[in-house]
């Protein structure tokens, strides 16, 4: 269990403090302080534990910590976008009789790849990966959407990579001070900064809206697989906010902690695309990030000293719940999350 100070930093974080013009001007979107403090009121008697493995864990079985490094940026560069937006199915992979869903039918088939000895993990291969060589290695139930726009992806990071980085992300990760935020230098800082697929910022009538999803997400599945070892953590882990993606928000929204307007609802029910960066799709972001953090709070206020929890937690607890659901969560066509 991480320990977290009296004192929320994350209020203070560039994410939290982008977000709140959003929450202040949202006419789509609503986080209800009185389903917060209900929420918390039962939700903070849970207990709150988590697997091992690849959704919160390394992305791989092994225990060299350059291999896990490695192998955690090579998952967060593509975790996104795993409901195909034309028929509405989940991307599912499934193995010896279980089926896997989204993120976790991906790491099913990273694995594979890494034991059958693709160099997934090298940015010369990423540079030159094919959507062919996508289509073999992520084999599902469905085709796993995107492919094309993944394909884009690995080959700019591999490139940022071999040119900067001699191929390996460790040393990326080496080369920066080991907290998201430290004048620029920190991990999250220059995630962001050099490698354009983590960019993941919006803006909301003229506010810039950071939202980070993925780079934050990466860094969290590191630092907990990481920490136990002391070969690497993040010292400022108290500043890190929720994922703002598709998932958590239905949680939230059917526990009424966030409310939306009735056309709102009805878009997301019947399968309408919000375009990315619309007001709408900023907005549920946005809410998500800022009701996570309220209900963290409140939520460290029912429960002892000793079992405080991180927001990273209570996002794992809304999203472990709700991925497989058949609950229609809302449509934006974006690599981002």
């Amino acid at each position: 269990m991480e320990s977290k100070p009296a004192i929320a930093a994350h209020w203070s974080t560039p994410v939290l403090e982008s977000v709140l013009p959003v929450v202040e001007m949202s006419q789509h979107v609503r986080t209800s302080p009185e389903a917060v403090r209900s929420v918390a009121g039962w939700m903070a008697h849970e207990e709150f534990t988590f697997p091992h493995g690849s959704v919160t864990g390394n992305g791989t079985r092994s225990l060299d910590p350059h291999q896990i490094m490695d192998s955690t940026f090579f998952e967060t560069l593509l975790n996104f976008a795993f409901t195909d937006f034309d028929t509405g199915i989940k991307y599912t992979v499934t193995e010896d009789g279980c089926t896997y869903s989204d993120t976790e039918g991906m790491t099913v088939r990273i694995q594979e790849a890494i034991d059958t000895g693709i160099p997934i993990l090298e940015g010369g291969y990423l540079a030159g990966v094919t959507r062919g060589d996508l289509e073999k290695i992520f084999a599902g139930d469905t085709e796993m959407p995107m492919l094309d726009e993944r394909v884009e992806i690995l080959n700019e990071a591999g490139t940022i990579l071999v040119d900067r980085y001699n191929g390996r992300f460790h040393n990326f990760v080496a080369d920066c001070t080991p907290a998201q935020y430290a004048d620029g230098d920190g991990i999250l800082e220059r995630l962001v900064d050099e490698f354009p697929r983590f960019n993941d910022e919006s803006d909301y009538h003229g506010s810039p809206v950071k939202i980070y999803k993925l780079a934050q997400l990466g860094l969290w599945v590191l630092h907990r697989a990481l920490r136990g070892s002391g070969t690497w953590q993040l010292t400022d882990i108290d500043t890190m906010t929720a994922f703002a993606d598709y998932i958590v928000p239905v949680g939230l929204n059917l526990m009424g902690v966030l409310e939306y307007t009735d056309d709102l609802s009805d878009r997301i029910a019947n399968g309408i695309m919000l375009e990315r960066d619309s007001d709408e799709e900023i907005e549920i972001r946005a809410h998500t990030l800022y009701a996570t953090a309220l209900l963290t709070d409140a939520i460290n206020e029912i429960r002892p000293a000793d079992a405080q929890l991180l927001i990273p937690e209570i996002d794992y607890r809304f999203w472990k719940t709700y991925h497989a659901t058949f609950k229609p969560h809302h449509l934006t066509r974006t690599t981002m999350y």
